[in-house]
């Protein structure tokens, strides 16, 4: 079996708001040293919203790194001492106007496991009431329903083209098909 490696020291080379950035060094099974590069980032919460019509409601909304608009599902960081469920309402809240009444939990995964922290919890909320919270940077989100039938087509067009979207998404197809 395979030993995995131990952090021999750690440097911080960037604290953010969002993000931070530290370099470790780090010994192998062999007994060679090498560095990683990792990127923390809080959990995270995606969600999946569906309406009496059995329609999901998607946000698009601008993003900066990209230099344009995204077709996604709601999503944000869990804050410091909230759990998975309350940041799944606040978020749907803040972001379409709505508050849940139920919420069942579709799965998860790491984003970049590659060289990051951040775990995304996907949920699906139904039973949608208007409910809205006000939050400073969702004033231009502007909310999109589609039809579930539409889903694998917005996909396969790289309409919805981010990863955390096509993942709650297609584990929400996946479940309900089972049903």
């Amino acid at each position: 079996m395979v030993k995995p490696e131990k952090k021999i020291a750690t440097q911080r080379i960037y604290q953010g708001r969002a993000v931070s950035m530290r370099v470790d060094t780090v010994g192998k099974a062999d007994g060679s040293k090498t560095t990683r590069e990792v990127v923390e980032h809080s959990d995270c919460i995606a969600v999946v919203p569906l309406d009496e019509q059995n329609n999901v409601l998607l946000v698009r909304q601008f993003r900066y790194p990209l230099g344009r608009f995204l077709l996604e599902i709601p999503a944000g960081g869990i804050d410091p001492g909230e759990g998975p469920i309350d940041s799944v309402r606040r978020e749907l809240q803040e972001e379409i106007g709505y508050l849940p009444r139920k919420i069942d939990k579709l799965g998860g995964f790491y984003t970049v496991p590659g060289y990051g922290t951040e775990y995304l919890h996907c949920f699906l909320a139904t039973d949608l009431v208007p409910a809205r919270l006000v939050a400073e940077d969702t004033d231009d989100i502007e909310i999109v329903r589609v039809s579930r039938d539409e889903i694998p087509r917005l996909i396969a067009s790289g309409e919805i083209c981010d990863a955390k979207s096509i993942a709650a998404l297609l584990m929400f197809l996946c479940i309900r098909q089972g049903k």
